[in-house]
């Protein structure tokens, strides 16, 4: 086995560990013995458990920040825009399930998602990561696509960011019933789908 390839396998280990566990909980003889080799060995990789978990952070951020539309997307550059994105329920809908499809199956981010859950209340960093990747991220992109849909006449005007907590929180609640029971996924997927074009029959002009 290469360097290259068993140092990824720390990670993808360490990662299954962290998410089931914590990071606490989880001991660096259980990451070896789940990659298969010898602490010395996974020493010559990582100095410690804690670069082990700033290298998974960074992978996780990468991610996210390469895919995740929650983080990159930036409405204020649409309205200019010959080709306007999202300005119908339908369309909203699609984008929004296809974001949830990928949080809840991109293996990486699924088990990053249940690791700062595990964590956020024993380590400060990963609790500041989980506030900003399932808290404040969010709500900024749908704050932003509320005033882009008022901008553009597809929604009548009020407080964006009211509206923006009222289209995103259920969402963040049932994302979180689909982490702990993942065979609810189709139910929650509908109610999405529902709760999206109730959200415009209800602000739209």
């Amino acid at each position: 086995m290469d360097r290259g390839n068993t140092k990824q396998e720390i990670l993808e280990a360490s990662l299954d560990l962290f998410s089931v566990q914590g990071f606490e909980a989880t001991s660096i003889s259980q990451i070896a013995g789940a990659v298969g080799i010898r602490k010395a060995s996974l020493y010559s990789h990582f100095e410690n458990k804690q670069a082990i978990l700033d290298a998974i952070v960074k992978n996780v951020l990468d991610q996210y920040a390469e895919h995740s539309i929650f983080a990159k997307v930036d409405w204020d550059q649409y309205d200019d825009a010959e080709d306007k994105p999202a300005r119908t329920p339908n369309a909203v809908t699609q984008m929004i399930l296809g974001q949830i499809r990928y949080i809840l199956h991109d293996p990486h981010i699924s088990k990053a998602r249940k690791m700062l859950v595990v964590e956020q209340f024993r380590n400060p960093e990963l609790a500041k990561l989980q506030t900003r990747q399932n808290y404040t991220d969010v709500l900024r992109y749908f704050t932003g696509l509320v005033k882009y849909l008022i901008r553009s006449g597809a929604l009548a005007g009020d407080d964006p960011e009211i509206m923006a907590a009222q289209l995103c929180l259920p969402i963040s609640t049932w994302l979180g019933l689909c982490d702990r029971e993942p065979d609810r996924e189709p139910e929650v997927m509908e109610l999405v789908s529902r709760h999206i074009q109730q959200f415009f029959r209800v602000y739209q002009k």
